[in-house]
């Protein structure tokens, strides 16, 4: 596992291609302990398109990939197995997490897949945290960044780098229940009479809003009258599996068009 400590915080580099060279110089570092000439590498430029092994031209191109999370990871091991079996059109070319316990390292780890912890620094605010953290995936170059129980709010400071690139995932349905711990509010509020089902949402993340960006796909999952909150969220994390990788496939089919992703899905699993 690598870890951003090891990075330090990130420089403040004058542009944009400036600033991906100095995260993948920062990747360099941390991995290899010394610094390595990305300077070839330009996010998004014709240099980098045109650096292409000549092999490269025979392989299907596969969406990279990076995803965000803070825990135990079975989102991520969803994607995981989705794209070593071929059912995603992708690779996972990171997993970052901000806590250092977060199992879903040691998963990216199992798949050989490279994980970093990114910690907060002390007394590190948040812009900075994010900048930093935008230092390091960028220097994976991902096509989607998928926040897969990421519990942090991220700013502008990383969002503004991937525009229509980040995707987040949330166990409710849109409008409903954003923030944390949606699955036993809902439960709660089912014991309380309140409401007989719950969802799933897979949304864009444009800015700071909380799970309320432009909704991609969603699925009903209903609260059953003998539910625990063991079997609710059970049963909502097999929808959260299915529809993520659905979601994510629809995306990379058509990188360039995140509206032709099913937006609405509410049949109720059996």
């Amino acid at each position: 596992m690598l870890s951003a400590g090891v990075v330090g915080p990130a420089a403040t580099p004058s542009s944009r291609s400036d600033r991906y060279a100095a995260g993948i110089q920062s990747v360099a570092r941390s991995r290899f302990g010394r610094a390595t000439d990305f300077s070839f590498i330009r996010h998004g430029s014709a240099e980098s398109r045109a650096y292409r092994h000549p092999m490269e031209a025979r392989i299907p191109k596969l969406t990279r990939l990076v995803v965000l999370v803070s825990g135990n990871g079975s989102n991520t091991q969803a994607i995981l197995d989705a794209c070593a079996t071929g059912e995603l059109p992708a690779k996972v070319v990171a997993v970052v997490s901000n806590k250092s316990n977060a199992y879903a390292l040691q998963r990216a780890a199992n798949a050989g897949v490279p994980s970093v912890h990114v910690g907060r620094l002390e007394h590190e605010q948040r812009a900075d945290y994010d900048a930093r953290l935008t230092d390091i995936v960028a220097g994976f170059a991902p096509d989607l960044v998928v926040l897969a129980g990421w519990m942090r709010i991220l700013t502008k400071d990383f969002l503004g780098w991937f525009p229509g690139r980040v995707v987040n995932l949330h166990p409710a349905r849109p409008g409903e229940l954003p923030g944390t711990h949606a699955i036993e509010r809902a439960w709660q509020e089912a014991l309380a009479g309140e409401r007989t089902s719950t969802g799933v949402m897979v949304h864009l993340v444009p800015d700071e809003g909380v799970d309320n960006g432009p909704v991609l796909a969603t699925q009903d999952v209903p609260i059953l009258p003998d539910d625990t909150l063991d079997t609710l969220e059970a049963r909502v994390h097999a929808v959260e599996h299915r529809l993520l990788v659905d979601t994510i496939r629809t995306l990379c089919e058509h990188p360039s068009q995140p509206d032709q992703t099913s937006r609405v899905n509410t049949e109720t699993p059996a």
